[in-house]
């Protein structure tokens, strides 16, 4: 049965369900209606009821974590809405927004900053009048229909979130059919680094799943720099990885076949697409 609509609470929104409903709206694009859920209404599994109703039961589509212990660890609607569509473990570890969020909706604001280690004042100033007014004139109607402006912001932003996921991971699992890695030596010490080859099949913005891919199987103690195609020549990119200290390009820029290093040091792109050759200008920038 397809989802007719989706209710969740009326009175003040909050970043989590506005979230919820907007990841929900990029899969349906149906109305939302702000009120209390009636008994038939969760037990129908075509409306989907999110952080109101007391029941997390996916197969019905209701969504809310209020009924959950007060020890439970941080779970927001967000949180039950990015798990049902298999998005959440990737949510994790891709947008570091959303473990503060999910603090801050179930612990609020002063055990979040605490947890954070920071002061709670500090919370506030991070606050944005785009957050303020979004959440404001969400909170302000108690319908909301296609074509209507905060229903349609609410998808895009829905749509992005979904869409930045499952393009992270493509890029994840493409980098990982293919990396290398390499062991630079030099006069003072050896170090890694990874190179995504050129291919044929390459996909938009690949060399982006690099870092990533790094932190997903947890080399970023053991990786210095990273290699890659350069989008926009046929010779590569050659970057320092977490701002690696022992690395500087700008040592390299002279090199006839580098035509561009940063003035800060941290990348260069070169001409050349010998493996051999990109190794000689990673070694030359270590120092």
């Amino acid at each position: 049965m397809s989802i007719q609509s989706i209710i969740t609470h009326p009175g003040g929104a909050h970043k989590d369900d506005f979230l919820a409903c907007s990841v929900m709206l990029a899969k349906h694009p149906i109305p939302i209606v702000r009120k209390d859920p009636s008994d038939d209404e969760l037990d129908d599994s075509s409306i989907c009821v999110i952080d109101v109703g007391h029941q997390h039961e996916p197969e019905k589509n209701n969504f809310d974590h209020h009924q959950f212990p007060r020890d439970h660890v941080p779970t927001c609607a967000l949180s039950l809405v990015l798990k049902h569509l298999g998005l959440y473990d990737d949510a994790r570890l891709f947008c570091d927004w959303l473990e503060p969020a999910e603090w801050f909706d179930c612990r609020g604001p002063n055990k979040t900053a605490e947890w954070l280690g920071v002061e709670r004042n500090i919370v506030g100033r991070l606050s944005s009048p785009i957050d303020i007014t979004m959440l404001r004139r969400f909170a302000q109607s108690a319908n909301h229909n296609p074509g209507e402006p905060i229903y349609e912001l609410m998808r895009m932003i829905g749509s992005d979130l979904i869409e930045y996921l499952e393009g992270v991971r493509e890029k994840i699992n493409y980098v990982s059919t293919r990396v290398e890695r390499w062991e630079v030596s030099t006069s003072n010490g050896d170090f890694s680094a990874l190179c995504l080859p050129r291919a044929d099949d390459i996909i938009d913005d690949a060399s982006g799943g690099l870092a990533r891919y790094i932190f997903v199987i947890g080399l970023e103690n053991e990786i210095a720099a990273i290699v890659y195609p350069d989008s926009r020549g046929d010779g590569y990119g050659i970057a320092r990885f977490q701002d690696h200290p022992q690395l500087d390009f700008t040592r390299v820029q002279d090199e006839p076949d580098v035509h561009f290093a940063h003035n800060s040091g941290f990348l260069c792109k070169t001409s050349t697409a010998e493996k051999t050759r990109l190794n000689e200008l990673l070694a030359g920038a270590w120092h």
